[in-house]
């Protein structure tokens, strides 16, 4: 059983990431069913009890508690996620906690730091309590982790989307039509301004020597984010085509038509559900190097830009990938191979059945 907290609006990338994992465990033999603890609807108290009672009885269940602070904290105070673990594990639940946030929010300000501290004391907490931590990342790169931590299994995660290898034997821009640049979910503010700035001085450079191109804008925060990036565009040889918030199966074929993803938000990394859409649906990928940037995200097509770079090289590496045609195809390959290797939500339901059924010791108390 899933354990989720609040609902995030209006799309919810974790429950999603559910839905998609509970239908390829199907296929493992696997049973996930999701419960939501309604804390921000009924008050903590009453949504403890109501857990309880959805828990009750079910000796032969494991729990995934799906971790992000905000999940658990209206301000991302994550204590309350400790408590949520500690209520299943007096039941005497067997719990693994899914961590999508792998470490604590950043800033300068003083409650900036006083929230990361809670937060990486809340995972320590989690991690230490649970019958198995599994991250997102890469060990090396969760700096609080503690080193003799035994439980612990990463795995990547996959796009939320249906299907996204249709998107392979789609029809891209043919000869002397528009390439087509695709940003797939921008940030919300204060954070859009920056991304939108970005992606215009990057596709604006690119265009004085691709010639005209579109570029489409989807998903989260679109709709703003597109109208921002149409006027910082006017007068150049770039179209804006905004497409809002639209059904998985059509960002499947807007993707699959488009010849490259933008990334904006930020360095790539194996946790980034947005960003591996692109790598799922068989596109080149121009991204920031960061931190986090490691394999498996770094064996596929993506151009990998470092942060000091961009927007500038943002620009440079559109113009490479838009025109130069074997080195496309090769970028698309090396994303289609690496959505089969690592990305596909049937690669990811078989390491959570293996880690799960590994699991044979008797819960601790």
């Amino acid at each position: 059983m899933a354990i989720l907290g609040r609902r995030e609006e209006p799309t919810d990338g974790v429950q999603d990431y559910c839905c998609y994992l509970r239908d390829a465990l199907a296929n493992e033999g696997v049973n996930l069913t999701l419960t939501q603890v309604r804390w921000a609807e009924i008050g903590r108290d009453a949504s403890r009890r109501e857990l309880l009672e959805t828990i009750t009885g079910k000796k032969n269940t494991f729990f995934l508690l799906q971790y992000t602070a905000l999940s658990w904290s209206r301000r991302g105070f994550a204590l309350p996620a400790v408590s949520m673990l500690k209520l299943l594990r007096n039941n005497g639940a067997r719990c693994a906690v899914v961590f999508h946030d792998p470490d604590g929010y950043a800033g300068n300000r003083t409650v900036d730091r006083l929230r990361r501290a809670i937060q990486r004391y809340a995972m320590k907490r989690l991690v230490r309590l649970s019958d198995l931590a599994i991250f997102t990342l890469p060990r090396d790169k969760i700096s609080w982790l503690p080193t003799e931590t035994q439980n612990f299994v990463f795995i990547p995660v996959g796009a939320n989307l249906p299907a996204p290898e249709r998107a392979w034997e789609a029809k891209r821009s043919s000869t002397g039509s528009k390439p087509v640049v695709a940003i797939f979910s921008l940030s919300d503010k204060p954070t859009l301004a920056k991304e939108v700035n970005q992606i215009a001085q990057a596709v604006r450079n690119a265009a004085k020597q691709v010639g005209a191109l579109e570029v489409v804008v989807l998903g989260r925060n679109s709709e703003s984010g597109g109208e921002e990036l149409r006027l910082a565009l006017a007068g150049s040889l770039a179209d804006v085509r905004i497409l809002g918030l639209i059904s998985a199966d059509e960002v499947v074929r807007v993707l699959g038509a488009s010849d490259v993803m933008l990334f904006p938000r930020g360095p790539i990394s194996s946790r980034r559900g947005s960003a591996i859409a692109g790598i799922a649906c068989g596109l080149p990928v121009v991204a920031e190097e960061g931190s986090e940037t490691a394999p498996p995200i770094t064996e596929a097509g993506i151009v990998l830009v470092p942060e000091e770079l961009v927007p500038e090289e943002f620009g440079a590496a559109l113009v490479r990938v838009l025109t130069d045609q074997a080195y496309r195809a090769s970028l698309a390959q090396r994303s289609r191979d690496a959505q089969s290797r690592y990305f596909s939500w049937g690669m990811i339901a078989r390491q959570y059945a293996q880690a799960l059924r590994a699991l044979e010791a008797p819960s601790r108390k």
